[in-house]
């Protein structure tokens, strides 16, 4: 049985599944909140290259609606998280605009991926007060990247160019992977 810290990875099933809604703030809630803190700052501690931005909980094996967003993308040592429960996409804005996405849930592959530039999205706090927030940029990428997995969504799916995968080197560059040899790895639908 794996550790209930554990990032499982494509092509792992419930990575396709839809979460289900919380109704009530438990005890357990707030252990899966605490576990996908624990695997997302264990799985950066073993990455020299990459920051741990966010997880969905269903990437600890726990198909319940739990985002957790790191507060400061840019500070590494700020291993503070926000909590979004139920979050949900209410507004997006601008058009779709093209850049970089990972996953901590698929292993060293890369892609470029449409987000909108501009998103609104309401959800609960840990609390269980009803909020609501707009987000832009990177932020807004990272929220619809997250509720995605919510939903049993990766961004490999929306990949539309069969050239745009990439691989992280030992240096922590980007460099082109064939998409054959992505088809390989079975992360794709």
């Amino acid at each position: 049985m794996a550790d209930r810290n554990s990032i499982i990875t494509l092509p792992h099933p419930h990575l396709r599944e839809r979460s289900s809604k919380i109704k009530v703030i438990t005890d357990e809630v707030n252990r899966v909140v605490e576990d996908m803190k624990t695997a997302t700052l264990d799985w950066e501690a073993s990455r020299p290259h990459e920051v741990g931005v966010a997880l969905a909980a269903v990437q600890i094996n726990k198909l319940v609606r739990i985002v957790i967003i790191r507060n400061d993308f840019d500070n590494k040592d700020d291993r503070s998280f926000a909590v979004l429960i139920n979050p949900e996409i209410i507004k997006t804005e601008g058009e779709p605009e093209y850049d970089h996405e990972g996953c901590l849930s698929v292993k060293d592959i890369y892609g470029i991926v449409p987000r909108y530039p501009k998103i609104r999205v309401k959800a609960m706090d840990a609390s269980g007060n009803d909020i609501r927030l707009r987000a832009e940029g990177f932020l807004a990428r990272v929220l619809q990247h997250e509720i995605d997995h919510t939903n049993g969504v990766m961004f490999i799916d929306h990949v539309k160019d069969e050239k745009s995968f990439f691989k992280l080197n030992s240096e922590g560059k980007l460099e082109s992977i064939t998409y054959e040899a992505v088809k390989k790895t079975g992360i794709l639908r």
